[in-house]
């Protein structure tokens, strides 16, 4: 029964120990950040687009009055 426990830990300690996994969550992180920032700044960038175009309606609206 001591053999079995034994085997049993050493195999609990080579799983906790492996290193395996820990890459896919770290790229999956990156992903996360990225994703993040670039919902983050498309909604500057969007607002900036309308702006622009506004500015653009409003002079074509002056222009052809």
């Amino acid at each position: 029964m001591k053999d079995k426990l034994m085997k049993l830990s050493a195999k609990i300690q080579t799983v906790l120990m492996s290193e395996e996994g820990q890459d896919l969550i770290e790229y999956a992180l990156v992903v996360a950040l990225i994703a993040f920032a670039a919902t983050a700044g498309m909604k500057a960038v969007a607002t900036g687009i309308n702006t622009a175009f506004t500015n653009i309606g409003t002079k074509l609206t002056t222009y052809t009055s």
